[in-house]
């Protein structure tokens, strides 16, 4: 994977920095009371006339017909009552739609900066806000008074906290962590700097952290993945929280930069997820690296960031690479993208899938699980691939492989997922048919070559939350999905049980490396050792009741392993 351009925290060269419900009212006593009776004797002047329209129906004698006619053709009060049904419900529908046409009028589209940052069909307590203005403009506080945080509405905090707490149910290792290590503190004196996609699923992962004696820092690291609720949830609860639902170019930077804190805070431990975080302290404080004990990331694309600056000698401390250890990519990765595909694809589009041609770009664990979930939907699937071995399992598993540009012109989705740059360039762009639907599930969001697409002959629409039509002179139009970022945690979500196993993986990464004597790990990328792998799968299996079998000493003698595991050697592939 070269540098990337239109995600924030692309090259680590080449990027270009700026230098990537309201709770109904509780009303109690007396006040309940004077409330209820205010309300009894004011009553809408339309109910009231629907109220008389059906008194007057109940009291009409019988023999008249269903137009409100009896046998001399008079029917006068019926009529009259279904005319002021009907001139009510005309008028009912003629103030909701200028209230809408209103709202809507004050609202203006953009391909680079999305304006329904509190609109969302996949994150939860991110619904449409009263208050459009920036939360840089303007100045919140907790209820503890604190004030280093910013988020879209510190209001929602209440309605984050019950996504937190339903999440936690799906996530049993991370409550097993905390039961169990929560009274050794292991992280005690560690202070985390994270960013990663903030959802419920990640607010049990920092408060976890916080748990076992942290102290948290968090951004986001997607401009669209955040759930605003639980961002408010989460710096009510004391975490400083720099992020918001439709974030701008700027807006990422300026939360990363605020998170970072360097002026106030030292922090000296890094979760990452992407690679921006641990790109822009480079960059803008590499002063910091002195105190920072490591960094986990579990991301392809941070990941390879890291393996590139070890190799030119320029990595100064351990980092942990949680993306290929066998619990994120056999689960995470698969079992995730194989459940969110679809929600993300219906949620946007609310096409039918059954006998559609679609083209998956990469037959990785990502691709694997996308075209596992289109096929069972009774889909026509090609997929791309530049690895042999990757191909030849597409092949194996029923599907043809073919180049993009063979298939450009029939195919009615493209689904990008190899974590490269320009998979999808403008010469497909241009063969690709009207209605076709272009989306990425891979990190990297530079997977499209969107820049190829903001040029002067193309207009683009903006015609729902999340969903963009670029439309070529001849009125073609490409459908594009997120603005070609993470497809399912932009526009859905994802099983918090899945995501349970990958976070309680960073977990014990960064107790791992905060914990280490000094010179267990040098300035290089390691993998968690196999026994960890299995040991955050043994804490989810309870889940679903499974026993395991044991082995006998002979049968270990034999083997020539341990009765305890590990039971594969590292070289395995599951």
């Amino acid at each position: 994977m070269a540098e990337e351009r239109d995600q924030p925290g692309g090259s680590w060269e080449d990027l270009p920095l700026p230098d990537d419900y309201p709770e109904p009212q509780v009303v109690n006593g007396k006040a309940e009371e004077e409330n209820t009776k205010h309300q009894s004797v004011k009553c809408s002047p339309n109910l009231l006339q629907m109220l008389k329209a059906a008194e007057c129906r109940r009291t009409t004698p019988p023999g008249l017909d269903r137009d409100g006619a009896d046998a001399s053709g008079t029917g006068e009060p019926v009529a009259e009552a279904l005319k002021t049904d009907m001139q009510i419900e005309f008028t009912e529908q003629k103030q909701e739609l200028s209230k809408r046409t209103a709202n809507t009028g004050r609202r203006t589209l953009s391909h680079s900066i999305s304006q329904s940052s509190t609109d969302s069909y996949g994150s939860v307590g991110s619904g449409s806000s009263e208050d459009e203005s920036s939360p840089r403009d303007r100045s919140q506080k907790t209820h503890q008074g604190l004030s280093d945080f910013c988020v879209k509405n510190i209001k929602q905090a209440e309605f984050g906290r019950r996504e937190i707490t339903n999440a936690q149910k799906e996530m049993p290792a991370l409550m097993v962590l905390r039961k169990g290590a929560g009274g050794e503190k292991p992280l005690a004196g560690a202070k985390v700097l994270g960013c990663t996609h903030i959802t419920a699923h990640t607010a049990v992962l920092i408060e976890t952290l916080s748990v076992l004696g942290a102290e948290c820092r968090w951004a986001a690291c997607n401009i669209f993945s955040t759930q605003n609720a639980v961002a408010a949830a989460l710096a009510e609860g004391g975490t400083p929280v720099f992020a918001w639902k439709g974030e701008s170019e700027e807006d990422f930077w300026w939360c990363i930069d605020r998170c970072v804190g360097a002026e106030t805070w030292q922090p000296n431990m890094i979760l990452d997820d992407g690679g921006d975080l641990t790109h822009w302290i480079h960059k803008k404080h590499p002063s910091l690296f002195q105190n920072i004990k490591g960094v986990v990331e579990e991301s392809v694309t941070g990941i390879h960031r890291l393996y590139q600056m070890s190799k030119a000698g320029r990595l100064i401390v351990p980092a942990i690479n949680v993306n290929d250890s066998v619990t994120k990519q056999k689960f995470d990765n698969l079992y995730s993208c194989k459940e969110s595909i679809l929600d993300g694809l219906k949620r946007t589009t609310g096409v039918m899938f059954g006998g559609k041609q679609v083209v998956v770009c990469g037959y990785g664990e990502v691709g694997k699980g996308c075209c596992a979930a289109l096929k069972a939907l009774g889909t026509i699937m090609y997929v791309t691939e530049v690895d042999p071995i990757c191909a030849l399992q597409a092949c194996m598993d029923g599907f043809r492989v073919v180049k993009l540009i063979e298939v450009a012109r029939q195919v009615d989705l493209v689904i990008t997922c190899t974590g490269n740059k320009h998979v999808v360039g403008r010469e497909h762009l241009e063969r690709m048919k009207d209605g076709c639907i272009l989306c990425n599930m891979g990190n990297s969001s530079s997977e499209i070559d969107l820049g190829s697409l903001q040029t002067a002959e193309l207009r683009w629409e903006r015609v729902r939350p999340q969903v963009d039509h670029v439309v070529w002179p001849d009125g073609k139009r490409i459908v594009l999905l997120a603005e070609g970022r993470l497809l399912n945690l932009s526009c859905s979500t994802v099983p918090s049980f899945v995501l349970s196993i990958t976070a309680t993986t960073q977990a014990l990464a960064l107790i791992e490396l905060y914990s280490a004597p000094e010179g267990r790990y040098k300035q290089d990328v390691y993998l968690l050792p196999k026994k960890m792998d299995e040991y955050v799968a043994n804490l989810h299996l309870p889940t679903f009741d499974a026993h395991l079998s044991e082995v006998t000493d002979e049968q270990a003698k034999y083997l020539g392993i341990s009765k305890h595991g590990p039971f594969k050697p590292n070289y395995y592939r599951y």
